[in-house]
């Protein structure tokens, strides 16, 4: 049997009482080399929040723009205007594709894309307004933090951040995606995406979507230039700010975190190595023990791919993304815009690790599904119920 690393006896006492983990717990969990107990650790805390249970979806991601006034040097995706393999998309283009995933099954489309210096704010209410009115039953999950900053400049608003998400959600914006976090650290962000906004204006993004209603995600960008103190203090940042939703009885909540491993390929970072498969298991537990109010951990499997998507499913988290078909901001191993993973394939991965699929919406209701014709499950039950006592 192999010996507990002594230095976690204390923190296991923690999580097996539900005791929040401190900073300093944070930081000895990610030095330890005790992987198999900290697995151990946060698949008990996971299942005390969700038992056996594992998420999917059926979603969509599109990406309405390459083209990105930054240069951030760890992106591979921004192109600059009439640069070799730029594009814009036409509303048309999106509303159609919007179309066709509602037609296929899909309950989500995930929008994000570069902050292009030449679209006016109307472009974006349009897009949405056409997205609603082609697929109405399709949850729009649109836009990072850094992308609504950008929008409340190009409106000449940059201050009423809550009336821009306010007209945004009145088009059609059901949630936010987490990304756009990278790192909370001043060193990290001058260094490696100097220009992108700070830890303060994502924040107060977020919290602004929370006081109106909008539920959001957060990330991590893990792997690159920051140090391990940098993830513990992100960690405890998205914390506290949960703690401030939850004080202030916000509508709106953050749901998930999904620590993203660096992927160096073809950006200017690409000299360095980029996270193991044993970091990416580690920051997947230790998030979920850091975040004690935050429900969900995903593992987001287009960049820690499948197999490792599925043993993290005993290191802390209960969500396994969906089928996502497109994806272009991060291609691994070289693979193509083009990645797809079916409805079996997901639900196989998640019955071979030991747990029971549960199709999600994006706001984690139980979806009830007859091929491409869904509902969610409590309306199905409520019809049954209204049924059996007539």
């Amino acid at each position: 049997m192999i010996a507990m690393d002594p230095q976690l006896e204390p923190i296991a006492e923690k999580v097996y009482a539900n005791q929040r983990l401190s900073p300093a717990d944070g930081h000895t969990l990610l030095l330890s080399r005790d992987i198999w107990t900290i697995g151990e650790l946060a698949d008990h805390a996971r299942r005390r929040w969700h038992g056996d249970t594992v998420y999917y979806n059926i979603n969509r991601h599109m990406n309405y723009t390459n083209i990105c006034a930054l240069s951030c040097k760890f992106c591979s995706f921004y192109r600059k205007k009439d640069q070799d393999g730029a594009y814009e998309y036409p509303v048309d283009h999106l509303a159609q594709q919007a179309r066709e995933a509602a037609e296929a099954g899909a309950t989500e489309v995930h929008i994000v894309g570069g902050l292009h210096p030449w679209l006016g704010f109307d472009y974006y209410t349009d897009m949405l307004s056409a997205i609603r009115d082609a697929a109405p039953a399709l949850h729009i999950k649109a836009f990072t933090a850094v992308e609504i900053v950008h929008l409340a400049r190009i409106s000449k608003r940059p201050r009423d951040i809550e009336g821009v998400l306010r007209d945004l959600q009145a088009a059609g914006l059901g949630s936010l995606p987490g990304g756009g976090a990278e790192v909370f650290d001043d060193r990290v962000h001058d260094e490696a995406f100097k220009g992108k906004i700070r830890s303060e204006q994502w924040l107060e993004v977020h919290e602004a979507a929370h006081r109106i209603g909008l539920r959001s995600n957060a990330t991590i960008l893990y792997g690159h230039i920051e140090s391990l103190e940098d993830r513990v203090h992100h960690f405890c940042l998205l914390r506290e700010a949960q703690d401030r939703a939850i004080r202030d009885n916000h509508p709106g909540r953050f749901q998930t975190v999904i620590p993203l491993p660096f992927v160096p390929d073809r950006s200017e970072l690409e000299h360095l190595p980029g996270p193991t498969g044993l970091d990416d298991l580690k920051m997947l537990a230790v998030s979920r023990l850091m975040l004690d109010n935050f429900p969900h951990v995903k593992a987001f499997w287009i960049m820690q791919t499948l197999e490792l998507s599925q043993l993290s499913l005993h290191f802390g988290v209960d969500d396994i993304d969906g089928t996502v078909v497109w994806y272009d901001i991060t291609k691994v191993g070289g693979c193509g815009t083009h990645q797809e993973v079916g409805v079996t394939e997901l639900r196989r991965a998640v019955r071979q690790a030991g747990f029971e699929p549960v199709e999600r919406d994006t706001l984690y209701r139980h979806v009830d599904r007859q091929g491409a014709t869904w509902r969610l499950a409590a309306e199905a039950h409520a019809e049954a119920v209204m049924g059996a006592s007539r």
